[in-house]
This record gives structure tokens, sequence and C-alpha cells, in this order.
């Protein structure tokens, strides 16, 4: 989805909820840092509009670009800047607008977590749940368990102790990890009961 499509959907507010499911961490932070940098960019831009308006006009000319018009563009701008400070308003009012972080019990994904609750926390952006997915729940009444599974709980455990210990004052939610994807709405919808409920181990 492009930058567009999200100050429109912020903008328009046609909705009750809007989900934004986010790149990687480096991208996300890109994009939550991204009305920040545009709303100082072309605020500059502005101020400088009376300098460069003869110039873009005379290089129109130029090019053969007769119609082109630096008012124009300059008014399309000043139009653009009210909206992104509005999607900049509203991504740090915390009464509408929260980040989910999703995680799984591991060394590298706790890291990465971590620094993007740092980010958001300094950019004042809302943070205070963590889903953590994949885990393993081995049955407590097999009397025989997979080697690997019990090496997997183990260090799994480890890490979800870490992530608990971390994120004392967070809502952590564990999710468990499955033997089939999630798939089509139905699924989704008995899934996303266990964002609601602990998850308990049949």
């Amino acid at each position: 989805m492009s930058y567009a499509e999200v100050m429109k959907l912020v903008d328009n507010m046609n909705f009750s909820t809007v989900v934004f499911d986010t790149a990687p961490t480096g991208h996300t932070l890109r994009l939550l840092n991204f009305p920040s940098v545009i709303e100082g960019g072309l605020g500059k831009l502005l101020q400088i509009k009376n300098r460069f308006n003869p110039i873009l006009s005379q290089m129109g000319s130029l090019f053969g670009m007769a119609d082109m018009d630096a008012n124009k563009m300059t008014e399309k701008v000043e139009q653009m800047l009210p909206v992104i400070k509005r999607v900049n308003e509203q991504f740090r009012d915390n009464t509408k607008t929260t980040f989910v972080c999703v995680a799984i019990a591991e060394f590298l994904s706790m890291y990465e977590t971590e620094r993007l609750v740092q980010e958001l926390s300094n950019t004042g952006i809302d943070v205070h749940n963590v889903v953590v997915n994949q885990l393993l729940f081995l049955p407590p009444d097999q009397k025989e368990q997979c080697k690997m599974c019990v090496a997997r709980h183990k260090i799994q455990n480890k890490y979800l102790e870490q992530i608990e210990d971390l994120y004392e004052d967070f809502h952590v939610v564990k999710l468990p990890l499955l033997d089939h994807e999630v798939r089509g709405a139905q699924q989704l919808m008995e899934f996303s009961e266990n964002l609601l409920k602990p998850y308990v181990n049949k």
C-alpha cells in the first residue's frame, strides 16, 4: 500500500478501525517516521516557494511546458500539508492509534521487538501489546515426548521468560504453533479467539 493510500484512509476514516499489517522493523520505522519527515520537508519547501516560482516558470517555458504553473504545484503541496499533519497527530494520539508487536520466542526476533518498542516510545507512538507467535505447547499427559519438540520448547521458554520480564507492564499474548496454515475467514475467526482469551493446550 502506498503512503498516499495510508493518508487517504486516515483522513477519511470511513471505518471504525483500520489495521496496517506492516513490514519488518526497519521498513515499519521508516513508514512511521515518514509523516514527520514529509511535514518538515514540505514546510521548508513552502518557505522558499517565492524564490523558486519564477525559476520554475522559466524552466517550463524553456522546455516547452507552457502550462507548467509553479503556483498550482505549491497549492497542491499546501493542500497535502494539513493532511500529513493530521496523519502525524493521529499516529501519536494513543486514543486513536496503537501498535501491536508480533514476535517469536527467538533471540533475533526479541532483539528486533525491543528495538521497535524503544523507537516507538521515542516517537510518541503508543505500544503496550506484544503477541508471541508459533509457541510449541507440549501435551502434558504424553509420556514420551519428541526430543526435537522438547528441545525447541526449552529454547522458547527461555526467551518467553525474558519477554515476560522485559514487558511486565505490557499485555503479552501467547499464540500456539499449529500443524496447519490459518486460511479463510472461518479459520481466522477461530484463531483470533486466542487473542482475546489465553490459549489452553488440549
